[in-house]
């Protein structure tokens, strides 16, 4: 079985290196890693260092590389980058997809599979979403920071209706925990109101979770923000529970007080590319397109792109 993790960062570093304990069991197991930098080379040096709440292990992949014209074709693959660089992963990766091929996209955002398919379309893609507390502490090693369940939530291809018992055996024998739905796309809006309206208002404030939590203008912002989400939802007939929004408000007070979103630590440095459209440009696209008024959401997309103009914003 070959498997690839493309973007060894937080959340696959930490799930790729936990499938890297299984090569030792399994003479037939691959597992490819696709980083960069040195990050990368810290990893082909010394392989990759995983500190969870399992202990601390080195992760020696069977190959890792910046090159995805290097790998077989796949069985599996778990796509971790950022949504600024899927596009091109995509492009890269379409000769190592066969029909066969399971396809896991770990990230943000509400129209996943639409970018994936739009790209691949063959293979079997499983729309999902991904709650993890990781980070790379430093070049090569990545640190679980909150601790407990870090879980994939996935469900059916709606091309394809298949479940792959293979997947869940994987994951199993790996203590990677999961939960399927036949129609995932409840979870994932529940995630997408939970990160996008935080990820947008902790970059434009440049505060903290807990700083945001505790000031009443930006608060205000995180939940007129998850208001206007909702609407979009309901208007597309997405379930979500009447509660939406206070429990992703209470979820947001359960993090630690110092907890930076990846959206605000993206934007934060200087020239470097941030998920601002998948976020505000989602928000604000869906809601012309449904009819639905997104003042908040612009208001403090508008912020951020005059903060830090991108030559692709």
């Amino acid at each position: 079985m070959n498997i690839a993790i493309i973007g060894v960062g937080g959340v696959g570093g930490f799930f790729g290196g936990k499938l890297t304990r299984l090569l030792a069991d399994d003479p037939q197991l691959n597992i490819y890693f696709i980083a960069r930098n040195q990050h990368l080379a810290e990893i082909q040096r010394n392989g990759l260092i995983l500190d969870s709440d399992e202990g601390i292990f080195v992760c020696k992949p069977t190959l890792a590389t910046d090159d995805i014209s290097e790998l077989p074709l796949l069985d599996l693959c778990l796509i971790c980058v950022k949504s600024y660089d899927l596009d091109e992963v995509l492009i890269r990766l379409v000769p190592k997809v066969s029909d066969s091929t399971m396809v896991l996209p770990l990230l943000n955002g509400v129209d996943i599979y639409e970018r994936m398919r739009f790209r691949i379309h063959n293979g079997i893609v499983f729309p999902s979403c991904v709650y993890v507390a990781t980070h790379i502490e430093k070049a090569g090693k990545v640190v679980q920071t909150g601790r407990g369940a870090n879980t994939i939530l996935l469900g059916n291809d709606p091309e394809k209706k298949s479940i792959c018992p293979a997947l869940f055996e994987l994951f199993d024998k790996a203590r990677i925990t999961y939960k399927w739905f036949e129609n995932p796309y409840s979870e994932i809006w529940c995630k997408f109101i939970f990160i996008a309206s935080l990820g947008l208002v902790t970059a434009n404030y440049l505060k903290t979770v807990g700083e945001v939590l505790l000031s009443q203008g930006p608060k205000n912002d995180v939940e007129n923000i998850m208001k206007e989400i909702v609407k979009i939802a309901k208007k597309k007939k997405i379930r979500l529970p009447p509660t939406i929004i206070s429990d992703s408000l209470e979820k947001a007070h359960n993090l630690c007080f110092e907890t930076k979103t990846s959206f605000q630590r993206d934007f934060e440095i200087k020239g470097k590319p941030d998920e601002r459209d998948l976020f505000g440009g989602t928000i604000v696209r869906l809601g012309k397109q449904y009819g639905i008024g997104t003042k908040a959401t612009r208001k403090i997309f508008d912020s951020i792109k005059q903060q830090k103009p991108l030559s692709n914003s």
